[in-house]
């Protein structure tokens, strides 16, 4: 069952999918930590490159199944126009309300 965007417990995760769903690369930004940090499946990733192909020029949509750690861990059904649906993982850590590193992969 899907939890409903809004019902997210973590505000910057919340934050975080909602910008993804909206496809609003300016707020996505603007959540971030200066120095934020991503990994893939377990490889660190460049972040603007990776948040550029894999969300923004390939409209990607989070639907999130399950959250835990407090909302900063879910699994979520991801789509994209390169990848098509898959279900997916994802960690974040936050500081100062703000999203300092994420990791996704496959669940």
């Amino acid at each position: 069952m899907t939890i409903q965007t809004a019902r997210l417990s973590d505000p910057a995760v919340r934050a975080f999918v909602t910008a993804v769903n909206a496809h609003d690369r300016e707020r996505f930004m603007d959540l971030l930590a200066p120095d934020a940090t991503m990994s893939d499946d377990g490889t660190d990733r460049d972040l603007r490159d990776w948040i550029d192909r894999e969300i923004f020029s390939s409209n990607g949509h989070l639907k999130v199944d399950r959250e835990s750690n407090n909302g900063r861990d879910l699994v979520a059904h991801y789509r994209n126009d390169t990848w098509g649906e898959m279900t997916t993982r994802w960690h974040f850590e936050v500081e100062d309300g703000k999203i300092a590193r994420f990791e996704t992969g496959q669940a």
